[in-house]
Formats: C-alpha cells, structure tokens, sequence
C-alpha cells in the first residue's frame, strides 16, 4: 500500500471512529452536561459527528483510489481534508463539552478547507492521466 493510501486510510479510520463517538455523545448526553447547559453548543455535535464520518469515509474511498493511482493532487486532497475536518468539527465539539473555541473562526476556515479539498479531489481528477498498460 502506498504511503499516502495508507495515512488516508488511517485518518479515514480516525475520523469515522471520531464521528461514531460524537453522535453517540449527542443522543446520549443531556443538554445540561455540554457547556454547562448551552444547549445552543450542544447542538453542534449532531453537525459535527456526520460531517466526521462522511469525511471519513470520503477518506477511505481516496485511500482505494490511491492504490490504483498514483496522483500528488489527490494525495493533498485527502490531508486538506482531514485537516479541514478536524477543525471545523474539532471548534464545534470543543464549543459543545467546554463551550470554549480552538480559535476564533477555527470553523468557518475549516469549512473552507474542507471545500478546498474537494474542489482539489476535482482538479485531480481533471488532471489525471491514463496508467502506463
């Protein structure tokens, strides 16, 4: 397995499990636990969960891509990705349990980052070549 498949899938892995885990705090845990009773930031990690596992498993789809490809784009791709991910759902799980932020705007430019790496998941596949016969 290539080297960037392998990391893709592990932090497909990581994400996905991360997911799992919040939505799994969000149904579980009442209101009055998460941000000393802000259930405004509660609400978050309902967002937050399904984003990770979507990304997840985008993640792991680049992984399997990965192995039959040999592509930079989509390499980069898949890290903008997860880091995108991780601050957008990173800034709304920590709003949620210590209603705190990483930093100011950490979602919003998680956001973005996430849309930059679909767009260059998009770019790679415009980019891409034929694989040697």
């Amino acid at each position: 397995m290539p080297p960037i498949a392998r990391l893709h899938l592990l932090l497909a892995g990581l994400l996905g499990a991360t997911g799992v885990a919040l939505a799994a705090a969000a149904s579980h845990l009442a209101a009055r636990t998460l941000a000393g009773g802000d259930a405004a930031a509660g609400a978050g990690l309902g967002p937050a969960s399904l984003l990770l596992v979507a990304h997840g498993a985008g993640l792991a789809a680049l992984a399997a891509l990965g192995m039959a490809v040999r592509s930079r784009m989509i390499g980069l791709a898949g890290i903008v990705l997860a880091a995108g991910s991780l601050l957008f759902a990173g800034d709304l799980a920590l709003r949620a349990f210590q209603g705190a932020r990483l930093f100011a705007n950490a979602a919003p430019i998680g956001g973005s980052t996430m849309i930059a790496g679909w767009l260059l998941v998009a770019l790679g596949a415009l980019l891409a070549r034929r694989p040697a016969a």
